[in-house]
């Protein structure tokens, strides 16, 4: 017996929401705060790619889900340079 994509799909997610879990409670004592912004960035984005494509379907449709991966990608990009960018100040 096989899972459904979509339970493989709530399986990963639960998954990913622990990791993220376990990167806020180390917080930034063990990560720089670049890095720790972009593992939660990149856990966001990863969780955003799964939900995109089996919650919506966007599996059938790769055309939209790229399209839709290039957005989220450049939003999470933009977001981790605005949270990176006070620290390089002199």
């Amino acid at each position: 017996m096989t899972l459904p994509s979509v339970t493989l799909a709530w399986i990963a997610l639960l998954g990913l929401s622990a990791a993220t879990v376990l990167v806020t409670t180390g917080g930034t004592g063990h990560f720089s705060p670049a890095l720790f912004g972009g593992l939660l960035l990149l856990l966001a984005f990863i969780k955003a790619r799964i939900i995109l494509s089996r919650y919506l379907g966007l599996w059938q449709a790769p055309a939209w889900l790229s399209g839709f991966s290039w957005v989220i990608g450049f939003f999470c990009l933009l977001l981790l340079v605005l949270y990176v960018a006070p620290g390089l100040s002199p």
